[in-house]
């Protein structure tokens, strides 16, 4: 619908876009029509209109080929909106507004006839149909390429193990939702050695080296960075003495173990055999011996953060007759 200012307009019989007759005209006053334009060709109409007094000067009304949009990068991002997305297609001069599921881009700028650069609004996590509008009209909404997907901010539920050596390498395996697309798995804001996403609730990473201490784990998708969880690390035990350094061949006998790091202690072997222990601080673990042939065993201790070096437990037969 176009609008026509002029003078002597009472009278118009016709109102034609080079020659081709207005689908309907309105006389509004003597100064004004409503015309609607047919259809035509892209490019430039002469627009006129006869009265009983004759057919006035021409004036130039410019037809433009409906936009279309073919691509879309990235084609996610958090719904919290703010992704500057790039539109490429073709007939996009001139564009008057750009959607994202009816909701207008933050802003947007007309690079080409052939690109547009545009903001995204916030948006419900899943797609929405991206459209553009120009003069000639506003793209289909339902061409599949023309889809932004919105994804959720990821939620952190577990990480298992809670944690391991101060020298990285522990496989971990986190849960959670909307983990689909993770970019990054960091503790404490250092980059995983490596990650692997199993599932949009599941990957499994391999913690780097960090200090110990505890470490804020955080994954980080298209949809954002989601709550940190708590990963501790622990230096790997050691131990420096075993007292006494003799025993029976015999189970029972209670030995003292002394060493660093032995807080997260998991597991004590007399010569690979378990033995029942007890933790009393982190430099003091007491084990019962398992019963074992006469001779030195290596006694080493295993915890979150690794196997202690071994120290040499000597079982002494008992005598006979």
């Amino acid at each position: 619908v176009v609008t026509l200012t002029g003078a002597n307009l009472s009278s118009a019989t016709a109102v034609r876009f080079d020659g081709i007759a207005a689908l309907s005209f309105t006389v509004v006053s003597a100064t004004q029509i409503s015309a609607v334009a047919p259809a035509h060709a892209a490019g430039s109409a002469a627009v006129t209109v006869t009265t009983v007094g004759g057919t006035s000067n021409s004036l130039t009304f410019s037809y433009v080929l409906e936009p279309s949009v073919t691509g879309l990068t990235p084609a996610q991002g958090p719904a919290s909106g703010g992704t500057v997305v790039t539109l490429t297609g073709a007939n996009l001069s001139g564009a008057t507004a750009v959607r994202f599921d009816g909701i207008a881009a933050l802003s947007f700028t007309v690079v080409s006839a052939t690109e547009i650069s545009a903001v995204t609004p916030a948006h419900t996590a899943g797609s929405a149909a991206v459209t553009v509008t120009t003069p000639g009209g506003t793209s289909n909404p339902e061409n599949p390429s023309m889809y932004f997907y919105y994804a959720a901010v990821p939620s952190l539920i577990s990480v298992t193990p809670t944690s391991g050596n101060t020298a990285g390498g522990t496989v971990v395996t986190i849960t959670g939702t909307g983990l689909s697309g993770a970019t990054a798995v960091n503790f404490d804001g250092i980059a995983a050695a490596s990650f692997t996403v199993g599932s949009s609730t599941v990957l499994t990473a391999v913690t780097p080296a960090h200090a110990a201490g505890a470490a804020a784990v955080t994954v980080t998708t298209p949809g954002g960075t989601g709550n940190p969880l708590n990963y501790d690390y622990f230096d790997a035990p050691t131990l420096s003495a075993v007292t006494p350094t003799l025993g029976p061949t015999y189970a029972g006998n209670t030995v003292t173990l002394t060493g660093t790091s032995l807080t997260t202690t998991t597991d004590v072997r007399f010569d690979g055999a378990a033995a029942s222990f007890t933790v009393l601080s982190p430099t003091e673990v007491t084990a019962v011996a398992p019963a074992g042939s006469a001779g030195p065993a290596t006694v080493t201790v295993v915890t979150t953060a690794g196997v202690s070096n071994g120290l040499t437990y000597t079982r002494v037969a008992g005598p006979g007759i």
